[in-house]
């Protein structure tokens, strides 16, 4: 388990006892369950960006803020020798699911009051076709650096390949993820208005 992802548990856990809430009350604000929120604080389980981004409403903060080394105002620059180094957050496929398939490195954890969250995510190939999908407010841009991936979006599924780019509203509930066998490397931004 890397450190990033025991951080976003603890920061999570910590900023919901600093403003004196119970995980039910969080849970009830979220519409999330009590026991998702406790294995997320717990780090069993990060289930996608979408109950992240739920929990950060209902705690009254950004999404940036559970991912936050510290705060900078001015241009982040993110080489990439360094994000190689840099600890990543490894999500699950969903909140029943513990394997990890998904690997993101964020790229903006230093700036300050951002409402886009930039990652260059590596997926990995999984067999599993009972998606889970999740619906926040705000806008998704990915573009496919390597491989192929499908994107699961209302009704609809759309196959991406390298090069490719898909921009949406992510409010129509969606999946990310690999087209059938095979991994990828993405390019993702998250907007989210608050």
């Amino acid at each position: 388990m890397s450190n990033s992802q025991t951080k976003v548990g603890s920061k999570i856990k910590g900023l919901r006892e600093t403003k004196n809430l119970t995980i039910e009350e969080i849970a009830e604000r979220s519409g999330l369950t009590a026991d998702q929120i406790m294995s997320i604080e717990n780090d069993q389980n990060l289930p996608s960006l979408g109950p992240l981004i739920k929990i950060a409403r209902a705690l009254g903060v950004r999404l940036g803020t559970f991912m936050d080394d510290n705060d900078a105002l001015g241009p982040i620059v993110c080489r990439a020798a360094d994000r190689e180094k840099d600890s990543s957050i490894s999500f699950s496929n969903g909140a029943t699911d513990a394997r990890k398939h998904m690997e993101y490195h964020p790229l903006a954890q230093q700036k300050a009051g951002r409402h886009m969250e930039p990652f260059i995510i590596d997926i990995n190939p999984e067999d599993a076709h009972d998606f889970q999908l999740s619906a926040h407010e705000g806008e998704e841009f990915i573009y496919v650096m390597q491989g192929e991936i499908e994107i699961v979006y209302g009704k609809d599924t759309y196959n991406l390949k390298e090069g490719d780019s898909i921009f949406y509203d992510s409010i129509v509930k969606h999946h990310v993820h690999g087209a059938p066998g095979k991994s990828a490397k993405i390019l993702a931004v998250v907007y989210i208005p608050f």
